[in-house]
């Protein structure tokens, strides 16, 4: 792809995903923009085995944007990055077309796996603010993941996935039911948290109520 070809692709993707851009001038000023360019510069390298060059590269870009992408890992067309800070994108992770992140956003591995062991989010995939993926495994296409979630296994495509652990609340544009969230495999210690502190207040509720009657009995002898 030609540099005019690539500064008129970036121009259209900002102009559809952010109203803050008034002029086309301003893509230069993007983070988002900035990166994109260090991260191909560095993916180039990285496929050449130029290791070295390569990460000098993309450390670069992320003193300059805020915005760390692993030069090995493989991103598609049309990606935007909004405002970008703090964003992270690991070696092995894969990109696909048209995909949004916002600030915050880290597609990372969990430090056990070898090989592959970050992420891949299809075409139309958006990551909102201050979200974690993390592991290997797909994010199905024209997926949602809310911000401020943890996702840690895969994602059926067109869902909606929110809290801490990530889970499905929709899916197809229809809410999930209860039945369907799956919370077996990973623990969800804010509901558990709820469930003791319900359960301790049943428990002083009936012990109150026992102390009542047994003072009242006694009042009556």
């Amino acid at each position: 792809m030609g540099f005019i070809k690539f500064i008129k692709e970036e121009m259209q993707v900002i102009r559809e995903r952010d109203p803050a851009m008034h002029s086309n001038m301003e893509v230069f000023l993007y983070p988002s923009f900035k990166a994109i360019i260090y991260y191909r510069i560095a993916h180039k390298l990285y496929e050449g085995k130029h290791y070295f060059w390569a990460r000098w590269v993309s450390q670069k870009g992320a003193r300059k944007t805020g915005i760390e992408i692993h030069p090995g890992a493989r991103i598609g067309k049309g990606l935007f990055i909004d405002h970008g800070n703090g964003v992270i994108i690991g070696e092995t992770a894969i990109v696909g077309d048209n995909v949004t992140l916002y600030q915050g956003v880290t597609l990372g591995g969990t430090g056990k796996e070898h090989g592959k062991r970050h992420p891949t989010l299809c075409n139309n995939v958006m990551v909102s603010a201050g979200a974690k993926v993390l592991g290997s495994f797909t994010i199905g296409e024209n997926s949602k993941i809310g911000a401020g979630s943890v996702v840690l296994e895969e994602v059926p495509p067109n869902s909606t996935v929110v809290g801490v652990p990530g889970r499905v609340v929709k899916r197809n544009n229809q809410s999930v039911p209860r039945e369907d969230m799956n919370q077996i495999d990973l623990p969800n210690p804010v509901l558990e948290d709820i469930q003791r502190l319900q359960h301790n207040n049943e428990e002083l509720q009936k012990r109150i109520k026992d102390l009542e009657e047994e003072l009242s009995l006694l009042r009556r002898q």
